[in-house]
């Protein structure tokens, strides 16, 4: 199929899944921040008037989850008369954490396929399936669906937080869909906001003049600025462009519907454009491969692609708790690769060290929080994990691999 509509959504960091993610990766911020060698898996509920915090936690750092939860909800912005149900000073903050199965820590402690390599000889935290992609569709190497809806959500939350559109509140979702001709993005089809707003603006009430307002000044600031340096672009006239279809959003948040840690996992990676193994990122310590293993994946396909080995690159990887090594590699080029993928597999396994310990050490995810201050997961739990040029994120970080890679391929050509 070389002609098409694709079509991928965001959410902004106030719909309640993307607030359980930031609570969770914001707890993982702080463990990692005193303690290194934590193991987390925190998963957040949220619901009208509550936050749950629960999962296994085995740290030596001393938290004060309470208020930790309490910051992150009111720098998304629920608090006061725009909390909706959902104040940040008055929720219900629950905690309800264990310590991690010593089943588990077992074999992450110890991988049984090292021997005596001390340095990395940590096991994978679960057995599991990860996909990493990347194409040449956007200068971040990212498809064009997802990556102009993250743009939207972005900024989207940027004029509600500085105040230009001063009704809006914090929940919302982006929603794009791409033509393409012969297999290449060619123009914006549709573009659907869906964002929560105060029931009255400027003293308007009526149900469609405030859908009118509405649309019109998404148009003029979220649309246009944040597809200005684009070669494709909206076009007012030709391009579908919906808003709120339902006729208003006011009831949102987690007043509106409840949320779950890790339930955004296509919205977080690459907006259904490429497979994805099933987990999920945020709460998640470093030896867990969900997370690990999914940044090094998009490190690999980043890395073809940028080596102009492949316009289009999907890598999977595999892995059993307690083993360091992945148990498989492939690698996926859609017929655009200038060698074989059998030739790029072993590329890969000469070039990438994908060891659970060596994936930490090279994107030295255990420190990356205390580097930064306290917080650098929590900045990926919304807008995406990949294709950030907004963070600086070292699994994005693939030009010194490419021109590894760019050299070595020279023995197949």
């Amino acid at each position: 199929m070389s002609d098409f509509i694709f079509t991928s959504e965001s959410v902004t960091e106030g719909h309640p899944d993307k607030i359980c993610d930031q609570i969770s990766d914001a707890v993982l911020d702080a463990l990692l921040t005193e303690d290194p060698e934590s193991r987390v898996a925190c998963e957040t509920v949220v619901n009208t008037g509550l936050c749950l915090l629960t999962g296994e936690i085995t740290s030596k750092a001393k938290v004060d989850y309470i208020k930790l939860v309490r910051n992150v909800i009111k720098d998304i912005g629920y608090e006061g008369y725009k909390a909706g149900g959902f104040d940040a000073n008055s929720c219900a903050v629950l905690v309800a954490l264990d310590e991690q199965s010593p089943d588990i820590s077992q074999g992450v402690n110890e991988a049984d396929d090292v021997n005596d390599d001390l340095e990395n000889n940590t096991g994978a935290g679960d057995q599991g399936i990860m996909f990493g992609y990347a194409c040449d569709e956007t200068p971040e190497l990212m498809p064009l669906p997802i990556s102009l809806a993250h743009r939207l959500a972005i900024q989207l939350a940027k004029v509600r937080h500085e105040n230009v559109l001063n009704y809006l509140l914090p929940d919302g979702k982006t929603q794009v869909s791409i033509d393409y001709e012969k297999g290449a993005p060619v123009s914006i089809n549709t573009i659907l906001i869906s964002t929560q707003h105060n029931p009255m603006i400027d003293g308007i009430t009526n149900e469609d003049e405030i859908r009118k307002r509405i649309k019109e000044d998404l148009w003029t600031n979220v649309v246009i600025p944040a597809t200005e340096d684009l070669a494709i672009k909206p076009n007012i006239n030709k391009t579908r462009f919906l808003v709120n279809p339902t006729g208003k959003f006011v009831v949102g948040g987690p007043q509106g519907d409840a949320g779950l840690t890790g339930r955004k996992i296509i919205v977080d990676t690459y907006g259904g454009y490429a497979r994805h193994g099933g987990g999920a990122f945020s709460g998640k310590d470093p030896t867990k491969v969900d997370r690990s293993a999914a940044y090094a994946a998009r490190y690999v396909a980043k890395s073809i692609v940028e080596a102009k080995l492949a316009k289009k690159a999907e890598v999977q990887l595999s892995y059993a708790i307690g083993v360091a090594k992945p148990i498989s590699i492939l690698v996926e080029t859609f017929d655009t690769g200038v060698i074989s993928q059998g030739n790029l597999t072993e590329l890969i396994k000469k070039h990438f060290d994908l060891r659970p310990a060596a994936i930490i050490k090279e994107f030295d995810l255990r420190n990356l929080p205390k580097k930064m201050g306290g917080k650098f997961f929590r900045k990926t739990a919304s807008y995406g994990h990949f294709g950030r040029r907004d963070l600086e994120l070292p699994w994005e970080n693939v030009e010194e691999k490419a021109a590894q890679l760019a050299q070595a391929s020279k023995e197949f050509l």
